[in-house]
């Protein structure tokens, strides 16, 4: 699933692009506060220890409320994620 490390930089970011689509259409209910919910993760400084972190974090443009309500009603299909067609294209 790893592109080589002497991969040109266009595949790269043409593989990353795919599987943040793919990632996107994974998730159901509250897709956009989850989407950069996970932004927030992944782009953070280092560990995540509380919620508010992750609000005042730049990728997170919500509001704290938009993030619970992500997180209690937000739904995503993980079978869906296990077998994303990023896998196939980027191997």
């Amino acid at each position: 699933m790893s592109l080589p490390v002497d991969a040109p930089a266009g595949e790269a970011l043409s593989a990353l692009s795919r599987f943040r689509v793919d990632f996107y259409d994974c998730l159901y209910r509250r897709a956009d506060a989850l989407f950069e919910l996970t932004d927030a993760i992944l782009c953070a400084d280092g560990p995540v220890k509380t919620l508010v972190e992750l609000c005042l974090a730049v990728e997170h443009r919500r509001g704290h409320g938009a993030l619970y309500a992500a997180l209690d009603r937000g739904w995503l299909e993980p079978t869906r994620l296990r077998t994303g067609t990023w896998i196939e294209r980027a191997s």
